[in-house]
Parts: structure tokens; sequence; C-alpha cells
């Protein structure tokens, strides 16, 4: 029963190990059922934590979240910090194109005339998930991106 319940939700989106042991928890599955049905889910390759950190990375910053948000999202999930590092590189340029892209649909293409602009755009800048280094750039050289 735990396994069908936790295969019916990964065929709806990804799932953390975390996500799916809280779910079955909740719906009164035993922990060592869970936990069992689990594992065989992993060998089988139905659910992978590789999958699902992918699966999130690329939906969230298809919705132009950034890197520091990201990381949050998937720590929420259970994601440990060392599965998490090599999917999220704060220094990857691309980033500064994602928040360049976020910046001007929200705000135009001027770049902010005043501090206080400047200081609302980077607040919201910074509430997506972006780092002070990476606002700091694109709202210094935002005509390069």
């Amino acid at each position: 029963m735990a396994r069908k319940r936790a295969m019916d939700l990964l065929a709806r989106r990804e799932h953390s190990r975390h996500e799916l042991l809280t779910k079955l928890l909740t719906k009164g599955c035993s922990r060592q059922i869970a936990e069992l049905a689990l594992d065989e889910l992993e060998q089988d390759g139905l659910l992978s934590e590789d999958r699902f950190i992918e699966s999130l990375v690329q939906t969230r910053r298809n919705q132009g979240h950034g890197p520091v948000r990201i990381r949050h999202d998937l720590r929420e999930k259970g994601i440990a910090d060392s599965s998490i590092e090599p999917w999220l590189d704060e220094r990857a340029e691309d980033w500064l194109d994602i928040l360049a892209k976020v910046r001007r649909q929200k705000f135009g293409d001027e770049l902010p005339g005043n501090f206080t602009e400047r200081a609302r755009q980077a607040r919201f800048l910074q509430s997506r998930g972006f780092t002070a280094e990476q606002i700091r750039r694109v709202l210094n050289d935002d005509e390069l991106y």
C-alpha cells in the first residue's frame, strides 16, 4: 500500500525521499513500512534524489528564482547541502542573465535613477533569492545583460 501511494505521488511530479516519507506517515503508514517502500522505489530507479534536485532547480530557475531561494527550497524538502552543491553554483554567469530578465520584467529597461528606487529593486531581487553580489552587478551593469 505504501509503495502504491508513493508511486501515485511520483507519477504527478518528482519528490524527495523526505517529502514522500512525510506524506506516507501523515496517511497513517508506519515508518518501517514507508522506509522499506521508499528503499524499493530507489532500487527500481523510480525515486531519485538527483532527478528531484534537477527538476526543482530547473523549475525554480524558469520561475525567476535565484540560487539562495532554490537552496532554501531544497533544504526544506530534506535535501542535504552536500547533494545541493553540484547543482547550484552561485558564481555561474547564467544567474546574472536570469536576474536581469526578472528585473526588466518587473521594473522595465531603465536602471534605477536614485538610491530609493535602487534599494527597492534590490530588495525585490533579494526576495527572489539572488545574492547581494549578483544584484550589485546587474544594477550596475544591466546594459551588459
